[in-house]
């Protein structure tokens, strides 16, 4: 039995669940308020950004690591994206991740210490985060990384041990 498709019908199976876009056209939706998402440059990596809207942004997958950190220059364009104070998002609203159709982020925190909760796609892996929780993963990280010098510069507790069994035993001998 031979079957018939029609030209152009494969393409688009084929590219539904990565494309949510019009074909020939790469505007991202943006996923907590609906405007259009802008390509933004920053270091090497292309972001895109909620300019004038919700200024929230949209990470593709592995993005997010090259700016998260205080000491990468190139995440400081994006603490301070433009914004509409009159766009209000529905936090509660279940979002749809901007590459992949029909895919719904799932919202979960970023780290251990349950400070800021992200938005990410099952699908691409890609990371969708609202306006303010980019400098709040920064600073969180950087605090992270202080105290882990801390503790790396701290007397561990077997030296403090080992230092008094010393004295004890200097105390003990005439």
């Amino acid at each position: 039995m031979t079957v018939k498709v029609p030209p152009g019908a494969l393409d688009k199976v084929l590219f539904k669940r990565r494309l949510p876009f019009e074909m020939g056209t790469n505007r991202l939706k943006c996923p907590a308020c609906f405007n259009n998402l802008t390509q933004t440059q920053v270091g090497s990596v292309t972001v895109d950004v909620c300019q004038g809207g919700c200024g929230g942004i949209w990470f593709d997958g592995f993005e997010l690591q090259r700016v998260d950190e205080e000491h990468e220059a190139a995440g400081e364009r994006l603490l301070n994206v433009q914004r509409d104070e009159r766009v209000h998002v529905d936090f509660s609203r279940k979002r749809q991740c901007p590459r992949c159709t029909e895919m719904i982020l799932q919202r979960h925190f970023f780290s251990a210490k349950r400070q800021v909760e992200v938005d990410e796609c099952p699908n691409c892996g890609g990371y969708w985060l609202d306006a303010g929780e980019l400098a709040k993963i920064r600073s969180e990280k950087s605090q992270t990384a202080a105290a882990e010098k801390v503790s790396q510069s701290s007397v561990s507790s077997e030296v403090i041990r080992y230092l008094y069994r010393l004295r004890t035993d200097s105390r003990k001998s005439p």
